[in-house]
């Protein structure tokens, strides 16, 4: 059978699937968009799925020679991995989407920055940051659930966190600045997937730089329009 994946990498879930299939799987990921527009999505033989933790289960049980810690087969160590992914679409995923949304991605998209709304998500983003901090993160590992081996959680999440590198960097520094384990976290989950990890967020720091590139421009105008303003008049 071959597996089909379509993905779009701006995708946050969309990059987790691929990350995994090319860490695990060793595929080579091809490059085309579901033209029904849900990605990531996968074709397996007559076998079609979508909703990227659906996807991870399936691709952890249903390919030989995946590391069992990316998703345990005791039940136990299963079931918290759920535990996990569940909470994930509620919280941490509701609030950085919506803040790096109506913060930063709003303009390219065709829409309004809606400040109010970045602040609710923001709430909800810090809110969910302090929760991996004290609660998921505890025990002896270096991730999800005191482990010492990432899981496909850890894979979610963190791409997840991701996302936040296109919002500015003062914005970025002062949510993720407080939680210390968090961004270590981040560091190892992207370590022990190297170098697909970082091949698969390139997209995103090409668009951190272009939208520096506009923000330093802004800036500018502003000043200059600034000086204009404050010129006396020759007449």
């Amino acid at each position: 059978m071959t597996l089909k994946i379509y993905a779009d990498r701006m995708s946050q879930p969309s990059r987790a699937v691929i990350i995994f299939c090319k860490e695990m799987i060793h595929y080579t990921a091809p490059k085309e968009i579901n033209p029904l527009r849900q990605v990531p999505a996968i074709v397996d033989g007559r076998f079609k799925l979508f909703e990227s933790h659906a996807i991870l289960r399936y691709l952890a049980c249903a390919f030989p020679g995946v590391a069992d810690h990316w998703y345990p087969a005791d039940l136990f160590k299963r079931a918290k991995i759920e535990s996990v992914l569940d909470w994930h679409h509620s919280n941490l995923r509701r609030g950085a989407a919506s803040y790096v949304l109506h913060s930063t991605l709003a303009p390219a998209l065709g829409l309004k920055k809606n400040p109010q709304a970045a602040a609710e998500g923001e709430k909800i983003l810090s809110a969910s940051l302090e929760q991996i901090e004290s609660f998921w993160l505890k025990g002896n590992g270096r991730f999800l659930l005191g482990s010492f081996k990432p899981s496909i959680a850890d894979l979610s999440l963190v791409c997840e966190l991701m996302q936040l590198e296109v919002v500015d960097e003062k914005d970025r520094d002062r949510i993720l600045g407080p939680h210390k384990k968090v961004k270590q976290w981040i560091e190892d989950t992207n370590q022990a997937t190297r170098p697909h990890f970082d091949e698969l967020h390139a997209i995103l720091f090409k668009l951190k730089a272009k939208l520096q590139k506009q923000r330093l421009l802004e800036a500018n105008n502003k000043i200059e329009s600034g000086t204009k303003t404050l010129l006396p008049s020759k007449m």
